[in-house]
């Protein structure tokens, strides 16, 4: 393995106290590889404006003079972010997504295999609450 040395050795970045570097799972799992070039930089420009929390206000003037964008090509790169689940958008604010996968909510409920049919008396009594 070929082992790296940083090319200016008094320039090697740290994690900064107010948030971190770009998450490497962008990358690992493709998440990066669904963006279109727009997007990733407007991703890249959210991140590094963005709280602790992911959070910043820009306004769609001020995005599309800083990443000489125009309104379409802004509005399509957000909605591609949005889509794949990267940013979340309410005007004015951004939301940056943690990377983690949703969080499954268990139901209350029992299911029963989809091989094993229910009688009409079982339905009946599901609907009405009992689910023993």
């Amino acid at each position: 393995m070929i082992e790296k040395q940083p090319l200016f050795p008094h320039r090697v970045r740290k994690v900064p106290k107010q948030f971190s570097w770009l998450d490497h799972r962008l990358v690992r799992d493709r998440h990066i590889e669904h963006c279109t070039h727009p997007a990733a930089a407007l991703y890249l420009f959210l991140v590094t404006v963005a709280d602790e929390r992911g959070l910043s206000y820009y306004s769609d003037p001020s995005l599309m003079k800083r990443l000489s964008m125009d309104p379409n090509t802004l509005a399509a790169a957000r909605q591609n972010l949005i889509r794949i689940g990267l940013i979340a958008y309410q005007k004015p604010l951004y939301q940056v997504l943690a990377l983690d996968p949703e969080p499954v909510i268990a139901t209350s409920t029992a299911r029963s295999s989809l091989d094993q049919p229910l009688s009409l008396a079982q339905i009946f009594k599901r609907m009405a609450g009992d689910i023993s």
